[in-house]
């Protein structure tokens, strides 16, 4: 496989690894070379993207590669988080944010596996609202990040505790449908008014 070839792979692996990313040894065993190499396709991709000044680029944080917004364009992404057209939250985004009460802290890949489709965007949408946070990272390959649900998230439906979800919230994952189920209930009954929720809505 030539260089070109490596750097539009590599592209599109930092898309599948969402905010976890990819370490320069992580590629290297995916595209099968050295490390070295691996870390030089990254930052020319980096440095290719900035280049051409594309809404998408390549930021290394934290040891590990990974595909971030352009910080130039964040006041039209505030604009379209928060936009009133956009306040309901989705399907996708009831549904992650119900694993992610009952199953918290949990880390994307999880949320992914229970759903059986990606998740990034929900993430994003349901961080932008502050519904959920990130709480750590896992003991595991890569250190993926964990997320929970935050104060908001209680104040916003009305629940004193996590203990007070409409099921106890240990859930093995025969019940899990069941009582995301109920969760639904509870979130899509404040459907209509999603929009009260302003930025950073009581966040500690």
């Amino acid at each position: 496989m030539d260089y070109s070839k490596l750097k539009t792979v590599t592209e599109g692996l930092l898309f599948m690894a969402g905010d976890e990313g990819l370490t320069a040894k992580q590629l290297a065993d995916i595209l099968q070379t050295d490390t070295a190499v691996a870390h030089d396709i990254a930052k020319d991709l980096m440095s290719e993207m900035k280049k051409n000044k594309r809404g998408i680029l390549v930021s290394l944080v934290a040891g590990a590669f990974r595909l971030t917004t352009n910080p130039d364009h964040a006041p039209f992404f505030e604009r379209m988080a928060y936009s009133p057209t956009r306040s309901s939250l989705s399907q996708a985004s009831l549904e992650t944010l119900s694993i992610i009460a009952y199953r918290q802290p949990i880390t994307r890949i999880d949320i992914e596996e229970i759903r059986g489709v990606k998740s990034d965007r929900a993430l994003q949408t349901l961080m932008a609202k502050d519904l959920i946070e990130e709480v750590g990272r896992a003991e595991a390959i890569g250190r993926p990040i964990l997320y929970g649900t935050t104060k908001s998230f209680l104040d916003y439906f009305s629940l004193p505790s996590l203990e007070s979800l409409p099921e106890p919230s240990a859930v093995d994952d025969d019940a899990l449908d069941e009582q995301t189920q109920l969760l639904f209930e509870k979130l899509e009954g404040r459907q209509m008014t999603i929009e009260e929720l302003p930025p950073g809505h009581n966040k500690e």
